[in-house]
């Protein structure tokens, strides 16, 4: 689905059933334009030497992503050592990007690990409308977890601007064309589209990190 339509599409679809297929054993190694698109110019990472940079691609408004999200924490307990892993929030619309901001700000307090699902569940589940952002600001604030930190200096640091500027620059470098998706290497894009299920992607990450 294209970016425009894939955003269009997420801001009204109900959550669907969540990912319960487990990864399988890749059968036959995924063809470049198949399952995966090589880049035709290469992305800088920040994975040091020997190591292969896996970025996740996702919004915090997106059904899908929240769906997906359980099946990628799995992944992520056990993926392949050589992989470094960093989620990088994306907007489609400009009323997207305070989530982007939101997600840079729990970063930088520390909070992240405890809260992030809890975004999805408070968009997806609670359907508080996080889009809105005296909404999203006044629900964090809520959150125990934020009580003593300075959440509104954070959220509206030159710091995290930066960090939601990079955010773009890498959507754009890699051509996403939805979320959730993937990065790899700073060489290849996949995403369910391609790959035909989200679980499948999975299993094609895994093969590029290991043939990185």
């Amino acid at each position: 689905m294209q970016r425009r339509q894939f955003a269009a599409a997420a801001a009204t679809l109900p959550l669907g059933l969540a990912l319960s297929t487990p990864v399988l054993a890749l059968e036959n190694a995924p063809v470049d334009s198949t399952e995966y698109r090589k880049l035709q110019s290469a992305v800088s990472t920040q994975a040091p030497a020997g190591k292969v940079e896996v970025l996740e691609f996702f919004g915090y408004w997106c059904p899908h992503c929240a769906n997906f999200e359980p099946a990628f924490d799995a992944w992520l307990r056990k993926a392949p050592a050589k992989a470094v892993v960093r989620r990088v929030p994306v907007a489609f619309r400009a009323d997207m990007a305070p989530l982007q901001r939101l997600y840079y700000t729990l970063e930088k307090l520390g909070v992240l690990r405890t809260l992030h699902s809890k975004v999805f569940d408070a968009l997806h589940k609670q359907r508080i409308n996080l889009l809105k952002e005296d909404v999203m600001l006044a629900w964090a604030s809520m959150q125990p977890e934020l009580a003593k930190q300075p959440l509104l200096a954070t959220y509206n640091s030159e710091a995290v601007r930066n960090q939601v500027k990079q955010a773009d620059q890498l959507a754009s470098a890699y051509g996403i064309e939805g979320v959730p998706s993937f990065g790899v290497a700073g060489k290849y894009y996949l995403d369910g589209m391609i790959t035909g299920s989200m679980e499948r992607a999975l299993v094609v990450v895994n093969h590029l990190i290991r043939t990185a």
